[in-house]
């Protein structure tokens, strides 16, 4: 049987399968993400918007009742407080579709995952020199 499965090529082919007030949302996500990784680069992983810098940085997808939004469980972690009263698990958070999205919140966990991101490739490039020497 032949699966019926939709693959997007694009962060704008993703956005544009939803309703207009949900696309707003998207796009203003997508700004807030791209001011605070500039230098990070954009596709689609896992079916998701992804950005990429080092690695993932993050993901978001929307969803009936909410928009889903992964961070990587340290970008959980590094943020628990303050994303307390949002459903969640390990390495992703819902923002309930009805509610603005915190976005100065999401600026911050972006920026702490850049910062993360870098670091972790720069200890990597040390190693790498260290076993080249």
């Amino acid at each position: 049987m032949k699966e019926n499965k939709i693959s997007f090529e694009s962060i704008d082919e993703y956005i544009l399968k939803f309703p207009a007030d949900i696309q707003e949302t998207l796009k203003m996500l997508r700004k807030v993400i791209r001011e605070s990784a500039p230098d990070a680069e954009e596709k689609i992983s896992y079916q998701m918007p992804t950005f990429v810098l080092n690695g993932n940085l993050v993901h978001f997808a929307a969803f009936k009742n909410h928009i889903g939004f992964y961070p990587t469980p340290s970008g959980i972690n590094e943020f628990k407080h303050e994303l307390s009263e949002y459903k969640g698990a390990k390495g992703s958070i819902q923002f309930p579709i009805e509610k603005p999205l915190p976005y100065e919140l999401i600026s911050k966990i972006v920026k702490f995952r850049v910062a993360e991101n870098i670091k972790k490739a720069s200890g990597k490039l040390k190693k790498k020199k260290a076993s080249v020497e």
